[in-house]
């Protein structure tokens, strides 16, 4: 069997970095969008819009399974359906004829999904294992203090006995979490209970 070459993820290959494009001025047509697709077509759709040269984002996280007895890494969705298009309504218009799409939903805060795509490209980036998570919980908004994930934001939340931060894509009702202890993150918002009537 082959071995294939790396999938494109995104467009261009070096963006959601420290300085973005992303970042919107006021004249900017650039806007996000969450493209969902057919059934498995996220690499598909990437590798076209990457032809097309239309900026996108797929987060992909590694994946082990077996295949015939053999253990294989493979370069999986991290949220099933979903690709991230950057672009103008034209380029929206163009991605449409990749026949991929089941449909485009508009992005009403664009730059709070500019900011958490860069956090968690930062994350894949590390190679911190991740773990999707498919409904998000409220709860304490906190901001890690140390070490190289140092920045971040993300929500706490209590799962199997341990504390784990959870780095929200919160358009999406998705996210992902890392496993942190409390004494690495400060709180920057006060929790449901704590806030009072």
């Amino acid at each position: 069997m082959p071995i294939l070459g790396a999938e494109p993820c995104s467009f261009p290959d070096d963006w959601l970095g420290e300085a973005s494009p992303w970042v919107l001025d006021a004249d900017s047509e650039r806007r996000w969008w969450a493209v969902y697709t057919k059934a498995r077509q996220e690499k598909a759709l990437a590798r076209q819009l990457y032809g097309q040269q239309i900026s996108f984002y797929l987060p992909l996280v590694p994946n082990d399974h077996l295949l015939r007895g053999h253990r294989v890494r493979a370069l999986m969705p991290l949220f099933q359906g979903y690709v991230f298009l950057f672009g103008t309504a034209e380029e929206r218009v163009q991605s449409l004829t990749t026949n991929r799409i089941s449909r485009i939903l508009p992005v009403s805060r664009q730059d709070e999904l500019g900011r958490e795509l860069t956090q968690l490209r930062r994350l894949i980036a590390l190679g911190i294992p991740l773990t999707a998570e498919r409904r998000l919980a409220p709860g304490q908004r906190v901001r890690i203090q140390k070490g190289s994930l140092a920045g971040l934001e993300g929500t706490v939340t209590q799962r199997r006995g341990g504390e784990r931060l959870l780095i929200a894509i919160s358009y999406l009702q998705q996210g992902v979490s890392i496993e942190i202890n409390d004494f690495m993150v400060e709180a920057i918002s006060p929790t449901p209970a704590q806030a009072g009537p």
